[in-house]
């Protein structure tokens, strides 16, 4: 599949109601900030044959073997998040992701106020402005912004803030901290609004650990967009659509994986981004090829994985896209009894939570 969208919709079989991806989370399992350092956090271990053992994300060089290779993806976060004026009209701005001719898709807060061709100045940097080209129905607009390059990546760190997930419960907001928090050891192509979050885990130390252990490492990118953050509307997941995400698998990269499951390595995906990417650029085989362009891929239950053998990713909230892939990945049954029992030990849960390494169903 190399598609510049791609839709799982007519790969798939009739999906489960959305009420059997729903869970009683305790608000005190949120976690509000991360573990210092960070890989001192939990990692659940979800075996083949449904087998759950608690582990430390320490551990993960000890439970992988020579000759696998970790799936990482180097986005870095931008400060997404946009106060704005037309007029007297206050309007709030969370970046999406870039456009191919340089303009930006974003969601706006009072979008039913603007129209084609309105002017929005930008508070917080002079002369900061975008204009309205477009507005979608669900709240989606196309901006046009003053700048480009340099001038804008230094525009939008004067005037934009991170746009932290709302389950981040702060009545102060993003704190300074956060600017290194959220992002990941790997980060190095700015463009998303949220962090792969299940690579915030890994340090320079336990890098070296993997290292010696004979584990490689190709990295890929998504720029993870707002869309992650909206939540799946009615009871049925059918019908509920995913934000195209701007991607990128190089030749060289897509070489390294293929290379490493010829070899007889497992594929190791670190994070759903970095799954959902893999099994973006993944022909019917599951061998990877070079993939350039949008994903709008949504994995749920009926859905067979192809690209990757295990799974790193942070524990996420009941009844979104985000659990669904994982219920694909390992089934709905497994991954209900592996939240009931992280629960249940006290886990953290979401962007600043802990980890689990998942074996497929």
């Amino acid at each position: 599949m190399t598609s510049a969208i791609a839709e799982v919709a007519a790969a798939s079989v009739l999906p489960n109601p959305l009420a059997e991806f729903d869970f009683a989370l305790p608000a005190e399992r949120i976690a509000r900030y991360p573990a210092r350092p960070r890989d001192a956090a939990r990692l659940l271990h979800v075996a083949a044959g449904g087998r759950i053992a608690d582990r430390g994300v320490r551990d993960l060089p000890a439970m992988l073997r020579e000759g696998d290779v970790l799936v990482v993806n180097d986005t870095r976060v931008i400060p997404a998040q946009l106060a704005a004026a037309r007029g007297t009209a206050r309007i709030g701005i969370t970046l999406d992701r870039p456009l191919p001719d340089g303009s930006w898709h974003a969601l706006a807060r009072n979008a039913r106020r603007l129209a084609a061709g309105d002017v929005l100045a930008i508070q917080g940097a002079a002369g900061f402005t975008a204009l309205v080209l477009s507005r979608d129905a669900d709240g989606g607009v196309a901006l046009r912004f003053s700048c480009e390059g340099e001038a804008f990546a230094s525009a939008l760190a004067q005037a934009g803030t991170l746009a932290l997930p709302p389950y981040i419960a702060r009545d102060e907001g993003p704190e300074p901290s956060d600017a290194t928090d959220y992002q990941t050891i790997f980060a190095r192509d700015p463009g998303a609004v949220a962090a792969p979050t299940a690579g915030l885990h890994f340090t320079d130390a336990l890098l070296a650990a993997l290292a010696a252990r004979g584990i490689a490492r190709a990295t890929v990118t998504l720029h993870v967009g707002a869309g992650t953050f909206l939540p799946v509307r009615g009871d049925d997941p059918t019908l509920h659509r995913i934000h195209a995400e701007r991607g990128c698998v190089t030749p060289e990269a897509a070489t390294a994986i293929n290379v490493a499951r010829t070899g007889g390595g497992r594929v190791v995906a670190v994070g759903t981004t970095s799954l959902r990417l893999l099994e973006t650029a993944a022909d019917a085989d599951g061998r990877i090829v070079p993939f350039d362009g949008e994903t709008a891929l949504f994995i749920r239950p009926g859905y067979r994985v192809r690209a990757a053998d295990l799974l790193v990713t942070n524990f996420h909230l009941p009844r979104s896209t985000l659990f669904m892939l994982v219920c694909a990945f390992a089934g709905t049954a497994r991954m209900q009894a592996a939240y009931a029992h992280a629960i249940a030990a006290g886990y953290r849960f979401y962007s600043y939570g802990d980890a689990s390494l998942i074996a497929p169903g």
